[in-house]
């Protein structure tokens, strides 16, 4: 179970600018992790952000700030979700800008290049220019590509590499400057010119860059499509008037209107109209919802039929968007358990990388006719092999083919790409994720625990039966309404609103006591009344003789039946039910097929309970579970080491949502904050927890195939690398490549249907 955040602790996002790949991430989230007072930090590379939980007695985001600046990198607190969207767009731009000018200046180059191979072969001397002709203008064309557009990527790594946390970028700019360098060589010493392969190598790794950033931005689409969806202006009845504003000017209180076609403004409570309103963007819903005076307003959804009058209820930062908004930011911010291991590797990858280059520069030139085998072999159907490069070529080619071959980026991508468009599905479909922790846990439950009331059935009980044993119904019904005046539980309500409805005359009570999960004891005029469960009435002494029979099989129908005693004797049974939410049975039996265990939990007796597990198909019911005792239960299916999640209100049920791996609230309308959550359902219904658990499969499944493909990447490239099999521009692409993959991959998973 993931551990919450203790409330006495702070927390802040910050934007980091100048990372370029999962060595960067590390190296920060490492640094912020050492600082004092943080107890938590998570670096995520895709989104350029660190979360970080703190201790404010010790620490502050000033100080966050300066320990990232230490690192070379710079932070700041974080921007608005639309001056996140502005800055990628610019980061954008600005990688496109760079890729352009590089191919610009390099196709020049690879147009000489193949003269070169196809016409002079290798008697540069006979090649148009000659050998020194060819040398100085690969130095002159590949100047501009390696010293200006690719100026900020060898600036990058130099920083890492002063940092003593060397990057992608440190191995992009080592194997480059090598390559380069060999066009200054050539003048003093036999070496091949590989200047023009240092242009094509760094406008190979700017197309990369440029292709990722673009598919970055497609992972990140759901925050784009939320910011969208809002209302940009609103228009408000002021004296009598309407007048158009802009939103940011809208107050709590304030009456807007909506016309028929228009976005609702902001949240807020229909004070006048009828209406029915497309809330498929807080719920994922198709079907509109009817709206009449006094219902809940969800702000960006759109009112389809007539003219509504609304009071504004939230406004700004705390309106239901925002905080979808926030949700998924946060959710995004966070790390799945799986991506420790992957954290480990990149850690030291690049070190590791520029090691293994080292030793094999050395190997070549200790063992060159022994390697140089190979090569001999591998000509005859690897058409880029040369065995008939001098020695230092060589080696030099070996070692800038490892440095640009080798990949960390794809291994920090995998997971968090998978992830925000995990997440970004999942809002879009009324799936709330707070943290990351959640998608890998879900995936993994074999049991799910359902809270009956207002999860399984509406939570909207209604009286059905009155059976009076003394007196009559409506004297029955009179003094059991008047008791439950003071009670705030549903059953108790139900009555309530069924005497309202019928007519009983409600008097002011002289005492009032209410016993948890059993009932309620009051008096007034004269009389002593008690509306519970079997268990208070043996508490109060009451025999049950007379009613047994009939609560019984009121039970057995599926009803609660309520025994009302007056004066210590027992004056009959009041039922009450509550309806099965459509899809209740259909969620269980494709929970049962996706190999799940669903369990019932419910304070009703077991008659009851049988009768709606019956209902739904749920057959290990938890019934007569008082509140308290629901944590209790949680711990008793953990104990044979399953991972249990549970799904409640949210409210009554908190304990319980804690102590479960993953606790799943069901929420309804703009009622979304709910701290004991892992997962918050806008719909209120068992679809949308089916819909929550086949979301995890799917982003978990992408999580393990990003890491398995980034993993092997490096584990097949780096040795093809070493024995010289790989020419420094196929590895610049296979490397490209490799980050890209993982990145389309995750957004593939928009194909996935979760409904």
């Amino acid at each position: 179970m993931q551990e919450k955040r203790k409330v006495n602790n702070d927390s802040v996002t910050l934007d980091i600018q100048g990372m370029t790949c999962a060595a960067c991430s590390s190296r920060v989230e490492k640094g912020l992790a050492q600082t004092e007072g943080v107890l938590r930090a998570a670096v995520n590379l895709a989104t350029e952000k660190a979360v970080v939980d703190f201790d404010p007695s010790s620490t502050n985001a000033a100080k966050l700030i300066a320990a990232v600046d230490k690192l070379g990198y710079a932070a700041k607190t974080e921007s608005s979700s639309q001056a996140d969207e502005d800055k990628a767009m610019r980061h954008s731009r600005a990688a496109a800008r760079r890729m352009w000018i590089a191919w610009a200046l390099s196709l020049p180059i690879t147009l000489w290049m193949l003269y070169a191979m196809f016409a002079g072969g290798h008697d540069m001397d006979a090649m148009w220019l000659g050998k020194t002709g060819y040398s100085i203008g690969m130095l002159v064309l590949s100047a501009p590509v390696m010293f200006g557009v690719g100026l900020p990527t060898l600036v990058s790594g130099w920083k890492a590499a002063q940092h003593l946390s060397p990057n992608m970028d440190t191995l992009i700019a080592m194997g480059t400057l090598v390559a380069w360098g060999t066009g200054v060589a050539t003048f003093f010493t036999h070496i091949e010119n590989y200047a023009g392969v240092a242009a094509m190598i760094m406008a190979f790794h700017l197309t990369g860059r440029f292709l990722e950033a673009k598919a970055k931005g497609r992972a990140s689409q759901a925050i784009r499509r939320l910011l969208q969806l809002e209302a940009k202006t609103a228009t408000l009845l002021i004296d009598g008037q309407e007048r158009e504003v802009a939103l940011s000017l809208v107050q709590v209180g304030d009456v807007f209107v909506v016309r028929p076609g228009q976005k609702i403004p902001t949240d807020g409570q229909l004070i006048w109209g009828e209406s029915s309103v497309d809330e498929s963007m807080a719920t994922g819903e198709s079907l509109p919802v009817r709206k009449t005076s006094g219902d809940e307003l969800i702000g960006a959804t759109v009112n389809q039929e007539g003219l509504l009058h609304g009071k504004a209820t939230r406004v700004g930062k705390d309106t239901f968007l925002a905080q979808v908004i926030k949700l998924v930011e946060e959710a995004q911010g966070t790390k799945v358990p799986i991506q420790e291991f992957a954290d480990k590797v990149t850690a030291v990858f690049v070190p590791i990388v520029i090691s293994i280059a080292a030793v094999t520069l050395a190997a070549w030139l200790l063992f060159p006719h022994q390697l140089a085998g190979i090569l001999a072999w591998a000509a005859h159907f690897v058409p880029w092999v040369n065995p008939h490069l001098n020695p230092v070529t060589l080696a030099l080619v070996a070692s800038v083919a490892v440095l640009v071959i080798a990949c960390p980026c794809a291994l920090g991508l995998a997971t968090p790409t998978a992830l925000m468009v995990g997440s970004g599905m999942g809002a879009e479909n009324g799936i709330l994720i707070k943290r990351g922790e959640a998608i890998q846990t879900l995936q993994e439950v074999k049991t799910i625990v359902f809270d009956k009331t207002g999860t399984i059935t509406k939570g909207k009980p209604e009286v059905t039966d009155i059976v009076p044993i003394l007196g009559t119904e409506s004297e029955l019904l009179r003094a059991a309404a008047n008791a439950e005046a003071g009670s705030e539980h549903p059953l108790g309500q139900a009555i309530v609103k069924h005497g309202k409805t019928s007519g009983v005359n409600f008097v002011a009570l002289e005492h009032f006591a209410s016993y948890t999960g059993r009932g309620v004891v009051a008096e007034f005029g004269g009389q002593k009344v008690a509306v519970g469960s079997r268990k208070l009435m043996q508490e109060l002494g009451v025999s049950l003789v007379s009613t047994q029979d009939m609560a019984s099989t009121l039970e057995d129908d599926g009803k609660t039946a309520m025994f009302v005693s007056i004066d210590g004797r027992s004056a009959g049974v009041i039922a009450v039910a509550d309806t099965v939410k459509e899809d209740s049975n259909a969620a269980v039996l494709e929970l049962k097929k996706m190999g799940l265990t669903p369990v019932m939990i419910t304070g009703d007796n077991t008659r009851t309970a049988a009768a709606i597990g019956r209902a739904v198909g749920i057959t290990h019911i938890l019934a007569e579970v008082l509140p308290e005792g629901k944590v209790e239960a949680i711990k008793r299916l953990q104990s044979s080491g399953q991972k249990v999640a549970m799904v409640g209100d949210g409210i009554n049920d908190a304990p319980a949502l804690t102590q479960a791996d993953v606790g799943i609230a069901i929420g309804t309308g703009t009622d979304i904050a709910i701290e004991a959550s892992d997962v918050t359902l806008v719909r209120g219904n068992l679809t949308a927890a089916v819909s929550a658990i086949k979301l995890s499969r799917a982003t978990f499944r992408k999580i393990r195939q990003n890491l398995f493909w980034a993993f092997f990447y490096n584990v097949v490239a780096i040795p093809l690398a070493v024995v010289g099999l790989m020419h420094p521009i196929i590895a610049e692409i296979a490397m490209a490549i490799s980050s890209i993959s993982v990145v389309t991959n995750a957004n593939l998973l928009r194909r996935v249907d979760i409904r």
